[in-house]
């Protein structure tokens, strides 16, 4: 069984904003002078929900997601929420897409169980047709990148028999304006 910390980029890079997780794992991977403690592993899974689903199923400690999200704030703004069981609820299953909470809360379907998880997410601006980031969301890509750090650190050093200190309460997040 593979432990250790998963960071997933999400969304889709032909929809404008929704590309803002891929770009924000593309950044942790290309930077060679800032290594990732040992046992992170970073995928871009853009779309491709079912691959997730079967990535958690080896057993992760720690699962940090990063994506779009439509949190209300202003573009640019990065909220960061711990996610546990109950925030679910249920969501239909798509194998050929990806909706993050339907993936997550389908998990014990498969066999698998929810690691601890945390959202790094970005309000956009603009989800429509359209290759690029806006202004404001490129704008908060290297403070996610920062941010996804911290986090990973943090998660890492916790180790798998513990539990890192708690995070801001399940419904609730931090959120920074950029």
């Amino acid at each position: 069984m593979i432990r250790g910390v998963l960071v997933a980029g999400i969304g889709n890079l032909f929809l404008g904003d929704d590309g803002f997780g891929p770009e924000v794992v593309r950044r942790l991977a290309a930077d060679p002078g800032a290594p990732l403690p040992s046992g992170v592993r970073v995928v871009d899974y853009g779309i491709r929900g079912m691959h997730l689903a079967y990535d958690l199923l080896d057993g992760y400690d720690a699962l940090v997601l990063v994506d779009a999200y439509p949190g209300g704030g202003a573009p640019g703004e990065l909220t960061v929420l711990e996610v546990g069981p109950d925030d679910l609820g249920a969501g239909e299953f798509d194998a050929h897409g990806m909706n993050p909470v339907s993936v997550l809360a389908n998990l014990g379907q498969l066999g698998g169980t929810l690691p601890l998880t945390h959202v790094v997410g970005c309000t956009p601006a603009d989800v429509e047709e359209g290759i690029g980031l806006s202004e404001a969301v490129a704008a908060a890509v290297p403070e996610a990148v920062a941010e996804v750090r911290a986090l990973v650190r943090r998660l890492s050093a916790a180790g798998p028999a513990s539990t890192p200190e708690p995070a801001p309460a399940s419904a609730s997040a931090r959120t920074r304006r950029s």
